[in-house]
């Protein structure tokens, strides 16, 4: 078993760290000081300048579209080292090299389910990064970790679908650049319980759709937002349809493999700050006349994080070789553990930072509490653990059986 990363997957990981380095981390304070004037205002959600000036040096670098294989020639496994990298900076470096949730989810169900116009008029202006998206499918009045329960409905009318349903949790809508919708609704409620939904393309300037309000994480509004929607008599043509009518959920198990592959990575790398600022903070911090870091307690959290990061981090490779190799079905299982085990993880590591911190961990100081809350949202989004779990009891039970 060799653990060494392939030639191209080191070359491009070191680039990117350096690229962290030089350019990005230190962008994060301008980025901050821009988001700080305007929050509370109509003008929370611009993008601050610094992320364009950032995308045209991270492309001219080759830096672009990375997640996607058939585009940058890098496999899931591949690609895995350098969403780690990105994690350092969280708000920053996803979207500048084009690698941002959700539109790398909505990219890839383009890519693999577009008609040849959708793309042509969606996935290319997201490809250069010209646009951004959202995926609608959460709903607030019923247990969207189950799809089956969604009730936005889809009805055919003519050439038209008419669209009417509330969604919420709704990332990137509150940013203008979000021109796209993915929507999943029931065209066929009558249908088997796993093809009774659709999914559609609904633009935002699409009459009766309106965007009521953006929703706060742990108080924190990121610059993208996570917003509720409302549809009332929407209508979209039926060319608007991505794949066929009944095979949403489908198309929604095909999206999440890889993107899981993404945010957990990403979490550890959110990891791996934590620890840095950690052990920084430990050894120049004096407490009882000698440093934290001389402290039996502050040690064993140190090492204990370092631990977890690196059991982590081979659960979420091994699944990433594995949807490489077997296809996201064949990897079903640990798709599901990395969703439970890595948020966990990082939640776990962050938290010791912000002790380690005292006081000035739960204040804008240090990223801490805006990585905590991320890290915390994200036992939720995708399906929260409790599904994720179930997933993987029913798939160890099976390998067990009694009769």
């Amino acid at each position: 078993m060799d653990f060494a990363p392939s030639a191209v997957a080191d070359d491009y990981t070191k680039r990117m760290r350096a690229f962290l380095d030089d350019r990005i981390l230190p962008a994060e304070a301008a980025y901050l000081e821009f988001r700080a004037a305007r929050r509370g205002t109509p003008s929370e959600w611009e993008l601050p300048p610094v992320v364009e000036e950032l995308k045209a040096e991270a492309r001219a670098q080759g830096l672009w579209n990375l997640f996607l294989p058939s585009i940058s020639g890098l496999s899931n496994l591949e690609y895995a080292a350098v969403a780690e990298v990105t994690g350092w900076s969280p708000d920053i470096a996803p979207e500048v090299i084009n690698c941002q949730a959700p539109d790398t989810g909505n990219m890839e169900t383009l890519h693999l389910f577009g008609t040849p116009e959708q793309k042509e008029q969606w996935l290319e202006p997201l490809l250069a990064g010209e646009i951004r998206s959202a995926f609608a499918m959460t709903e607030p009045d019923v247990a969207s970790s189950d799809a089956t329960n969604i009730q936005t409905s889809i009805v055919r009318d003519g050439d038209d679908y008419v669209i009417n349903g509330r969604k919420w949790w709704i990332s990137g809508a509150a940013d203008e650049r979000c021109k796209i919708f993915i929507l999943m609704g029931k065209t066929d409620p009558e249908a088997a319980s796993h093809r009774q939904q659709s999914m559609v393309l609904v633009p935002r300037d699409t009459p009766g759709l309106s965007i009521d309000r953006h929703l706060p994480t742990f108080g924190f509004q990121d610059q993208h937002g996570h917003s509720e929607l409302t549809l009332t008599d929407v209508r979209v043509p039926v060319s608007n349809l991505l794949g066929e009518e009944g095979g949403g959920f489908t198309i929604a198990q095909a999206r999440l493999g890889p993107g899981r592959i993404h945010h957990c990575m990403r979490l550890i790398g959110m990891a791996e700050r934590a620890i840095d600022l950690m052990a920084r903070r430990a050894q120049s911090r004096v407490a009882f006349k000698r440093p934290l870091s001389e402290q039996g307690v502050v040690r064993e959290q140190i090492a204990l994080s370092r631990i977890e990061v690196e059991q982590a981090r081979l659960l979420v490779l091994k699944t990433a070789w594995l949807i490489d190799s077997a296809g996201s079905k064949g990897a079903a299982t640990e798709i599901a553990a990395i969703k439970v085990a890595v948020p966990r993880m990082a939640c776990t590591v962050i938290d010791r930072a912000i002790q380690i911190h005292g006081g000035g961990g739960i204040t804008d100081i240090t990223p801490l509490p805006a990585f905590y809350a991320w890290a915390r949202a994200l036992r939720l989004a995708d399906g929260p653990d409790e599904v994720h779990l179930r997933t993987v009891a029913r798939q160890e039970l099976g390998r067990h059986p009694i009769g």
